[in-house]
């Protein structure tokens, strides 16, 4: 991320100029853009004392989405009880928890101070306020229906975050059990095989295939492990790299669609995201190409948003919503029905909403049955490495006996 200045033009004309964190010039114009400002100039910040401590929190401090989910539930009430914009922020600026959080209310009040829109200051911290909680709270201000906004931007976040812990509360037990192996592995080939080692290369005999396995992997493993340490140290940087660029990060996202058993779920659940944001925006009032150029930038997978950007790019052209979205391979055909009835009736967000809360049972329902598919393959794989270990330990030592029994 870095610190770009610009200028530009809201709505009645008026010229602003500020900064904002972002990763490209680019960046900075479409987040205007989306704000509902039009960009006149933009160029990387200069002059900006920013000392070592500043740099340190930046690094050590973050806004989460409980932060966010707090903050619409006082904005939606505050709002409704009558209490002012500048005043709200400023009293949860003050009570909040979050440093981090603190500084960015207290930026949006002296913003809104200034005479700028809400929207306009949640533009500003695009690493904090998505494109798509800036585009409902415009669509808000505009209808004056601000309260219900954040309302619905809060329900939002709290049915996103529920399904990404269940997500990570599902993959914990296989993650653990995978990195339980791992460490008994380390163990054993570091110090149990070369015990056995001195032993069986003792007896001068042929020792079997898994034995000479066992032994081979604990040399290798005894004598250069530091290499082992600095290659997985180069593996993980060199991925790390590649996944920070645009087409490796594409690539991954497009992977965690294929793995087996997960990849469905995180599928679907990443067109669950997009269905329930779109029929968030869309009912709010947003037109259908601003909607799909919001959503794309809401479902936290580059490929999909590639695809979303391909079906925004066919309704330009003038077809449907339905014929585009049959296209791009994204939905089934079921999905593809319910959208193509919602266009006929003019009910196209609440037939999202249902798509969303159908891919959401789906979801969960797989969920559950997670550990029903995952147990028999780690039961097979854990049996499979009990296996070689007790056939290269045991099979000397029954050759072993079995030769000095008396005849």
């Amino acid at each position: 991320m870095a610190v770009y200045a610009y200028q530009a033009r809201n709505a009645q004309g008026a010229l602003l100029e500020a900064e904002m964190d972002a990763s490209s010039e680019a960046a900075v114009a479409t987040a205007l853009l989306e704000g509902g400002v039009t960009p006149v100039r933009i160029r990387p910040a200069t002059g900006r004392g920013v000392d070592l401590g500043q740099r340190l929190r930046s690094l050590t401090e973050w806004v989460g989405v409980e932060d966010l989910i707090v903050f619409c539930r006082h904005m939606h009430r505050l709002i409704q009880a009558g209490i002012p914009i500048v005043r709200a922020m400023g009293g949860l600026a003050d009570s909040t928890r979050n440093p981090a959080f603190a500084r960015t209310l207290r930026d949006l009040r002296d913003t809104l101070q200034s005479g700028r829109e809400l929207s306009e200051a949640l533009a500003r911290h695009p690493r904090v306020f998505s494109n798509l909680f800036v585009a409902v709270i415009q669509v808000g201000e505009n209808t004056g229906r601000l309260d219900e906004a954040f309302a619905q931007i809060g329900s939002y976040l709290e049915l996103d975050r529920e399904t990404r812990k269940r997500i990570q509360a599902a993959m914990r037990y296989p993650a653990l059990v995978l990195l339980a192996i791992a460490a008994a592995l380390v163990l054993i080939n570091l110090f149990v095989i070369p015990a056995f080692s001195k032993t069986f290369t003792s007896l001068g005999a042929e020792l079997p295939w898994a034995t000479r396995v066992l032994i081979g992997t604990s040399d290798f493993a005894v004598h250069h492990w530091h290499h082992v340490l600095l290659g997985l140290a180069a593996a993980a940087l060199g991925v790390r790299a590649w996944l920070r660029t645009p087409e490796g990060r594409r690539s991954w996202h497009r992977a965690k669609l294929r793995l087996p058993i997960v990849g469905s779920i995180v599928e679907r659940a990443t067109l669950a995201r997009y269905a329930r944001s779109f029929a968030m925006t869309f009912t709010a009032g947003v037109p259908v190409l601003q909607t799909l150029q919001v959503v794309a930038r809401a479902v936290d997978n580059d490929w999909v948003a590639e695809r979303i950007r391909a079906l925004q790019t066919s309704v330009e052209r003038g077809e449907t919503l339905t014929r585009a979205a049959s296209a791009c391979n994204l939905f089934d055909p079921l999905m593809l029905q319910m959208m193509a009835v919602g266009e006929e009736s003019g009910s196209l967000g609440e037939m999202h909403l249902e798509i969303a809360e159908s891919y959401e049972s789906e979801v969960d329902y797989d969920l559950k049955r997670l550990s029903d598919h995952i147990e028999p393959i780690l039961i097979v794989g854990i049996g499979g490495v009990v296996l070689i270990l007790a056939l290269g330990v045991y099979l000397p030592m029954w050759d072993l006996s079995t030769a000095m029994r008396p005849g």
